[in-house]
């Protein structure tokens, strides 16, 4: 305080400014030798130690020498009692851990200090002491530790209990795990910190045994917590132990968060909200409760309240609209709240659960204050309008306009995205909005100043603009960025451009003067793009238009590389076949919840992606098959399965699950296995499959050695004895020789050979849609006509077990396992006739294209017709069905 007190005087003096800024580390580092003095002075010390911290802390390096020669001279400091000076040596002692040699010398000072009777001492000592103290010393200070952890002062038993947890994490876990019977007692302790930090120890020993966790849920929900800190990280577990557990069987956990609403403490009581409100499947009756107590929180007194209220609210209305409108009216009475952010919020939940009468008045309102709010607020308001799009789709005028204005502002990249893909949904959702949106991005790539923004929308222009009633429009905005813009993005208006040449007849001698007129740019991309399609065009023909144009290919790129580099290391006399390169994968627009498994993931585990993510997941799992001697000869993969198949419970012995690969004659079967059993090790791990008619099992590739809690990966290779046959079901068995090992080390037993042993898993099928690729036609018609009628199939079929058109739509595509076309997949409400547009490649290259028109009449009728260039995946693409 003292010398804050000169720094303080010397500025209204106007004397010396802060000396702690613009240090030079040779400078403090000579400053430093006072440590050395015979006699210690604190006064003059603390200033030299602080600035050796202020010089760590902003990343100056110290090379070894310097640190331990540093490190020696703090130790020295020992010598004071100063506690402020004591204090900085502590934190000194921490910080120079990571860098200088022989810091263990101060062990047995920090012990001293420990175990002293300055309780202003022992906190900051135990933290410094376990941040030096490696697995194999901490033995020594074991006992010092278990009895900290009950220590009376809480500063000193909280130290110890997050010391205790950082251990865990230097490879102590261990002996961690010895001292939790301490842990457990300081869970009652009267200090809320100590609660706080107990809980969070004793859940993280026990993290990885559910039902050790469930156990310790149960009980600490039957004892008395004081801590609000410790009630919201116990709420934080119930949750977790409600996702993993079926609802009806977690009552006593669900009756636990409905009491926590009525807790005193309104951290405790927002935080069981916002958990009821976040857990899967919730239903609208089961949020009520919390939404309730949101809807108080919305009147406090304290904006943090209001503003977590509020938020809460606003994503729950995302889900269960109809819940939130009873909050209406106090959300009304935020709109003219001071604080901004809090009125943006309940104006878009306001967006979200009003009726349509009153989406202009809270638009002219949101108008009033968007000038005053950041971008990440006006992101939020552009989602609400993206969801009010969608609910009432008779408001297009009112919104797009709104959006317009907001585009002609402006603002960071990631606010002028959202606005773009709010456009884009309107587009794609609503007909009615199509030419409007369309006129507006136009109007927005006159002056854009982001590529990525600008190639999207030419994209965009490219595959509607030719579909609308006036297509020659949006020619001049097109050409446009052929003359003013970058590189990238005259290539992407080359390409819109050429899309207009092959869908419009009357605009074809137009557009290839315009690409004449490119084949001048000075980039080598664009010419070459202005010259393909110009001789394409030119040749007049629809199909070649098709192929090069409208629905180019669907290739992976880094699967293209890798081909083309494996053609020519090992040149051939046969040309390079394209179809050898592996397609890629379409994303996938619904999310999938990725499944739970014990332990951390291996690089062999397989991962679940969605969207773009799907295709470098595919070339993740190629690169690891080629590596494996066995498979090397397989030939290009063509299909990983989107989703492992689970092949038993997640409460098992043992977990597996399965990914299917897909080769040109082959199917490797991926088992990622873990075993929950601490005191087994288990050794040769293989699971043997019991194949169907025309498949045959040709190698195994078992997991040498797998421990607990460590995931591993075995495969089994099948062959497909007749290239025809594309289904079938497979019978598995996990066969392993089993090891008693030390539950605590993982070693097994030194005269311990093992038994064999076996477990039986849930059966494999391979189906229809393990051989089939999405792929996205842009334009299908285009690709209805290329393909032609030499080789197609019409059946006609009657859905008895299909409810409506819309169930029917979604079971059929996931049969068949193919593409989408054209939004076909979006069925008008209360629709009783479609059609779906499906496209795809089947194993070997084969172009696949589904036209299928539905009607409801006692079930639902379907009749379809499949062409491909292939007789053969015409049939089988027909049998998925039926």
């Amino acid at each position: 305080m003292n010398i804050l007190r000169a720094y303080k005087k010397d500025d209204e003096e106007g004397g010396l400014s802060n000396p702690f800024s613009q240090l030079e580390k040779s400078a403090v580092l000579q400053e430093a030798r006072v440590f050395n003095s015979s006699a210690i002075n604190a006064k003059k010390c603390a200033p030299v130690l602080t600035k050796v911290l202020l010089l760590i802390s902003q990343g100056t390096p110290l090379n070894p020498t310097e640190a331990t020669e540093t490190f020696f001279a703090i130790t020295k400091l020992f010598q004071s009692n100063d506690l402020v000076l004591r204090r900085l040596v502590y934190l000194s002692i921490k910080e120079m851990s990571k860098i200088a040699n022989d810091v263990i010398i101060v062990t047995q000072s920090l012990t001293k200090d420990m175990t002293g009777k300055e309780d202003q001492y022992r906190a900051s000592a135990i933290r410094a002491l376990c941040m030096i103290t490696d697995g194999s010393m901490i033995q020594a200070i074991e006992r010092y530790m278990k009895q900290a952890l009950v220590d009376k002062n809480p500063a000193v038993s909280s130290a110890a209990l997050v010391s205790a947890w950082h251990l865990c994490f230097k490879g102590s876990g261990e002996i961690v795990k010895r001292w939790v019977n301490e842990v457990q007692e300081a869970t009652s302790s009267d200090s809320m910190m100590v609660q706080y930090h107990a809980l969070g120890l004793l859940y993280h020993l026990r993290k990885h045994d559910r039902l050790a966790v469930s156990k310790m849920v149960t009980k600490q929900i039957k004892s008395s917590l004081r801590s609000p800190f410790a009630y919201c990280f116990l709420i934080q577990v119930a949750c977790r132990v409600l996702e993993d557990e079926e609802r009806n069987q977690s009552t006593m956990l669900y009756d636990f968060l409905d009491t926590c609403l009525r807790h005193k403490s309104e951290m405790v009581v927002y935080e069981a909200a916002r958990a009821m409100v976040n857990l899967k499947n919730v239903t609208a009756k089961e949020v009520q409760p919390a939404v309730s107590v949101l809807q108080m929180f919305l009147t406090s007194t304290k904006p943090t309240i209001r503003f977590a209220a509020v938020k809460t609210l606003n994503r729950v209305a995302m889900l269960h609209p109809d819940v939130v409108t009873s909050c209406n009216s106090d959300l009304e009475n935020l709109i003219s709240d001071s604080n901004r952010s809090i009125a943006t919020l309940a104006i878009t939940t306001l967006l979200k659960t009003g009726s349509e009468t009153s989406v202009e008045r809270l638009m002219k309102q949101i108008n009033t204050f968007m000038s005053e709010i950041s971008d990440e607020f006006k992101t939020v308001v552009v989602e609400a309008i993206q969801s009010v799009c969608v609910k009432f789709p008779r408001k297009h005028h009112t919104l797009m306009g709104f959006l317009s204005g907001m585009l002609r502002e402006e603002g960071g990249f990631e606010y002028k995205k959202a606005i773009v893909n709010t456009i884009i949904t309107m587009i794609e959702e609503n007909p009615e909005a199509k030419e409007s949106g369309l006129s507006h991005l136009c109007e927005f790539i006159e002056d854009c100043e982001y590529v990525e923004l600008a190639t999207r929308i030419l994209h965009l222009l490219g595959t509607e603009g030719p579909r609308t009633p006036k297509p020659y429009k949006y020619i001049r905005f097109i050409y446009n960025r052929v003359l003013l813009e970058s590189p990238p993005v005259r290539a992407a208006a080359v390409t819109s451009l050429a899309k207009f040449g092959a869908s419009c007849d009357d605009l074809l001698s137009s557009i290839i003067v315009l690409l004449d007129r490119c084949l001048m740019d000075s980039d080598d991309e664009v010419r070459d793009r202005a010259l393909l399609y110009l001789e394409v065009l030119k040749q007049k023909q629809r199909a070649l238009s098709s192929a090069y144009i409208l629905n180019p290919l669907s290739v992976s790129i880094a699967g293209l590389e890798r081909a083309l580099v494996q053609y020519c290391s090992q040149p051939q006399d046969d040309p390079f076949d394209i179809k050898t390169v592996p397609i890629e994968a379409t994303p996938i627009t619904a999310m999938t919840e990725a499944p739970k498994s014990v332990g951390e993931p291996t690089p062999g585990a397989s991962v679940q992606k969605t969207g773009s993510a799907v295709s470098s997941t595919q070339e993740i799992y190629a690169g690891q098959l080629a590596a494996i001697p066995q498979f090397a000869r397989l030939g290009p993969l063509f299909k990983s399965s989107e989703k492992p198949v689970e092949l038993t419970e997640t409460e098992t012995e043992y977990v597996v699950r399965c990914v299917k690969h897909v080769f040109p004659k082959h199917v490797v079967f991926q088992f990622d296995v873990t075993n929950t059993l601490n005191d087994q090790l288990l050794e040769n791990v293989r699971v043997e499959m019991e194949a169907p008619d025309n498949f045959a099992v040709a190698t195994h590739v078992p997991i040498p050695r797998l421990p607990y809690g460590q995931p591993g990966t075995t495969y089994t290779l099948v062959a497909m004895e007749n290239t025809n046959a594309v289904s079938g079901t497979f019978l598995n068995t996990l066969k392993f020789l089993v090891k008693d090992c030390d539950p605590t080390t993982g070693e097994p037993d030194s005269e311990d050979g093992g038994f064999d042993d076996e477990y039986v898993l849930e059966n494999v099928d391979l189906v229809v849609a393990d051989h089939v690729q999405r792929v996205l036609k842009p334009n299908f018609a285009a690709s209805w006509d290329e393909v032609g009628e030499e080789n197609q199939v019409e059946e006609t079929f009657v859905l008895t077990a299909m409810k409506d058109v819309p169930d029917a739509v979604k079971q059929i595509t996931g049969f068949m396992g193919m593409q989408p076309c054209e939004r076909s997949d979006k069925v008008e409400e209360g629709g009783t006739s479609h059609t779906l547009l499906l496209a795809g490649v089947f194993r070997g290259g084969m172009d696949v294209l589904v036209k299928a028109r539905l009607a409801r009449a006692q079930g639902v009728t379907m009749k379809m017709a499949v062409r491909s260039t292939d007789m053969h995946a015409c049939e089988v693409i027909a049998s998925a069905v039926g």
